[in-house]
């Protein structure tokens, strides 16, 4: 870690306690740093927000004092004092909460998502908790006698997702210290009138042990904390540290309806004003050191260039080689005709063969279960540690899988059915998504998300849907959908040698029991265009009447259809399927649709604000003028039923496909 002008307490294997001046001064410093951004703020020189740990200090300063180089640290939104009590980097933070080029992140986190080293914040309450259980596993696999911490607020104890990881982190014995600074509030609420129970009992329902400190007797302070990461070293076992603590200022800015009467009373128990009471002239020259350094620190930063604008986004896709789809060879199969099932499998069992930082966590992966739709049978056996049975916690799950992939691990997240992913939601939207921008590269979360998604087998509204469509739009997320074309093998491949970036994989159901092949069933052959995910043709010469997209497991639906539409009306489909449905290239679509004039477009899940919308927006943009005529093909705008017969009429199938060719081709 770099040196900063006054360095941070002694860490190290004999980790002691900060001599109160060091300390003093830190604590000062991290107050004089948060008054400064209130009075920034009130002359309109900072926007946003900012939120303050004013008379919380010493609890920040506890926790740096008895960690080490290598240790993670997991922050909130209040994380200036946690920051600055473990670098001591003023300047840098500075320059990131004024928005500018010099800051920890560029400017692009701001006063809540920080990033340096080891060290993250993020402001979705509880949502660094998992990720820090993933980065102590694997710390636990590759760093023994690294910890991982997350520091949360009492509010946050309102969050499932908290309790999701402490039984996980129990469960598996992960180096896990999370440090709950206990102010009595959640933004202007007293926890008192919405959190039930005691705080010791939630940690020691979960079997984790709880240690208890306030920040009014700063000796016992540090050695709890001192003790409690100890413990989780020496045991490699999850623990908690509870500090009772006050915050002096309002949640943010100014949003503060507590008492003056209240707030005196803590203030006159505050450590520095009793400091400053009974060593006014020690006091009182740290003062004057701080307010020196922050002043300089200021005056050299409003002199920095302002922000330049940002050119982001992917490269146009060069213009690309129509060759048949095959299988990976270097991925063999037991069979001629493998099922899609068979290669996913195979692909999982070629990536843990060849890189030890591959794991596969989900729920009922590991054998003799093997998985609900059976793509990690026997893996567990051939490669044990690493296919590991997780509890129903789809949040703490992925969060645990981006934790993993934060510390350099390659994890394979499996969402048993695809509709629980709206519980990951927030670990992918506003976690894995966002981090590598938001921290300005400094990091990269390379997590794999699998989830089986689809309906036509007769489970109901909520085992049957497609929901990519939430997901599409999201920066930094890849969404890569199976097909029984494309092998699936070369896919998994693909996603682990070329992203470094999180990835949702769609694996259609249906799918898995249907056989990976190159060739129609009327003799027409599949082509790819040769991307690392390859959008895919059924070619017909340039000679087709009608543009066909779709993805998934629509592919086979759509083939009969086509196969039909040309034996019964001779209308030629030229069908292309992209693998990566976003980011998603359209230059094969746009080529296609720029010949034919006509566009059907056809997927499972629901039409509005979906894929096919997407598909007909970007076609449209990139053909002004041009005579197009676009039909649909999506799901009926209800929940999915039951019945076998009524889900028939609620999911697109053949006949739908059929109906929308022929018609296009009268138009």
């Amino acid at each position: 870690m770099a040196s900063t002008a006054h360095p941070p307490p002694v860490r190290g294997a004999e980790v002691v306690i900060p001599k109160d001046g060091e300390t003093l001064r830190r604590a000062i410093l991290i107050r004089l740093f948060e008054e400064k951004l209130l009075a920034l703020f009130s002359e309109g020189k900072l926007s946003g927000t900012v939120h303050t740990c004013i008379g919380q200090e010493l609890s920040a300063l506890a926790v740096a004092a008895v960690l080490r180089e290598g240790d993670w640290i997991f922050s909130n939104h209040r994380c200036h004092g946690h920051y600055l009590a473990w670098t001591g980097d003023a300047r840098g933070l500075l320059a990131e909460i004024m928005g500018l080029p010099s800051g920890i992140c560029a400017g692009r986190g701001g006063s809540q998502h920080i990033c340096r080293d080891r060290f993250l914040s993020n402001g979705v309450q509880g949502g660094g908790v998992p990720i820090a259980a993933g980065c102590a596993a694997a710390l636990k696999i590759a760093e023994p006698g690294r910890i991982a911490t997350s520091f949360i607020g009492d509010g946050t104890l309102g969050q499932g997702v908290v309790y999701e990881t402490l039984n996980l982190a129990s469960r598996w014995s992960l180096p896990l210290l999370v440090v709950l600074e206990k102010n009595g509030y959640a933004q202007s609420t007293a926890t008192a009138t919405t959190i039930a129970g005691s705080v010791r009992g939630r940690f020691e329902a979960f079997g984790v042990k709880c240690f208890e400190a306030t920040i009014w007797d700063r000796e016992t302070l540090f050695a709890t904390a001192r003790e409690a990461a100890e413990y989780v070293r020496r045991e490699r076992v999850p623990a908690a540290l509870s500090v009772e603590c006050f915050r002096l200022k309002a949640h943010s800015k100014g949003d503060d309806n507590r008492s003056p009467e209240l707030i005196a009373e803590f203030a006159a128990r505050d450590p520095l004003h009793v400091f400053e009471r009974e060593f006014p002239e020690s006091y009182a020259r740290m003062r004057i050191e701080c307010e020196i350094r922050l002043r300089d620190i200021l005056a050299e930063l409003e002199r920095s260039p302002a922000p330049i604008r940002e050119t982001l986004g992917a490269a146009p896709e060069p213009a690309r080689v129509w060759k048949p789809a095959a299988l990976i060879p270097e991925i063999p199969s037991v069979r001629s005709q493998p099922r899609v099932v068979e290669r996913v499998r195979d692909g999982l069992r070629h990536l843990l063969a060849n890189d030890p930082r591959v794991i596969l966590i989900g729920e009922d992966m590991e054998d003799p279960y093997g998985g609900a739709f059976k793509a990690t049978k026997g893996l567990s056996t051939d490669f044990p540690g690493r296919v590991r049975n997780t509890p129903i916690s789809e949040a703490a799950i992925t969060g645990v899988g981006n934790g993993l992939a934060l510390a350099g691990m390659r994890p394979f997240v499996e969402i048993m059915f695809g509709d629980f992913i709206t519980l990951a939601a927030d670990q992918i939207i506003n976690q894995a998504s966002k981090f590598a921008y938001m921290y300005a590269g400094q990091v990269a979360v390379p997590v794999v998300v699998r989830a089986a998604m689809g309906g036509k087998r007769g489970y109901g509204a909520t085992h049957s849907q497609c929901l990519e469509r939430h997901f599409f739009g999201t920066p930094g997320l890849n969404i890569v959908a199976l097909n029984s074309v494309c092998d699936p093998a070369l896919l998994l491949h693909r996603i682990h040698e070329r992203l470094d970036e999180p990835c949702l994989l769609l694996e259609n159901k249906l799918l898995y029991g249907m056989s990976v092949r190159s060739h129609s069933p009327d003799g027409r052959v599949w082509l790819e265009n040769g991307a690392d995910f390859p959008t895919l043709k059924l070619d017909a010469h340039g000679r087709g009447d009608v543009t066909v997209v779709t993805y998934g497991g629509m592919v086979d639906e759509v083939e009969e259809a086509v196969r039909r539409a040309f034996e019964d009306d001779e209308i030629i489909g030229e069908v292309l399927v992209p693998t990566r449905v976003f980011p998603l290239d359209v230059a094969p679509i746009v080529e296609s649709v720029a010949r034919t004039g006509r566009l059907l477009v056809v997927e499972e899940g629901q039409g509005f604000a979906g894929f096919g919308s997407e598909v007909l927006a970007a076609c449209a943009e990139r053909l002004p003028g041009a005579a197009l005529r676009p039909v649909r093909v999506c799901a009926e705008p209800h929940p999915i039923p039951c019945s076998r017969e009524l889900e028939k009429f609620a999911l697109p199938g053949v006949d739908e496909v059929l109906a929308a060719l022929q018609k296009l081709a009268r138009a």
